[in-house]
């Protein structure tokens, strides 16, 4: 299966869950998708730890991190918006993960999965297959 294809089925079966933080979110619907591209696991450990986003800042606070996207930093290469490639992972205006799909841009919201304009990307992650 195509990458593009591989990112659809991803985000159609994202979209069926409920925003819940700690068990899908942002951050773990970005770091799920890292898994199935990778197959390396940067949110065990981190899965059910929280319920509410502040508590998940908390927890990075008090691992040493800013906060998720400098989690992030810490496992994937950074690359300039511009060339960001269909599967990598996008930091959007407010700091939200989504995970780029050409032009737009698979973001969880509170309601459901959404769709941005590649527009809104302020930082991009590298998410290259092993």
């Amino acid at each position: 299966m195509d990458r593009l294809s591989l990112l659809i089925k991803y985000a159609a079966d994202a979209g069926r869950r409920a925003f819940r933080p700690g068990r899908h979110d942002c951050a773990l619907f970005a770091a799920g998708w890292v898994k199935r591209v990778t197959g390396r696991d940067f949110a065990r450990g981190w899965r059910s730890t929280y319920r509410s986003l502040k508590r998940g800042q908390q927890l990075l606070t008090e691992a040493g991190f800013a906060d998720h996207v400098a989690y992030a930093a810490t496992h994937l290469p950074e690359i300039p918006p511009a060339f960001a490639q269909v599967g990598d992972l996008a930091v959007l205006d407010d700091q939200a993960f989504g995970i780029v799909a050409g032009e737009m841009i698979y973001c969880l919201r509170s309601d459901g999965l959404g769709l941005v304009p590649r527009g809104h990307m302020r930082r991009a992650f590298k998410v290259e297959s092993d």
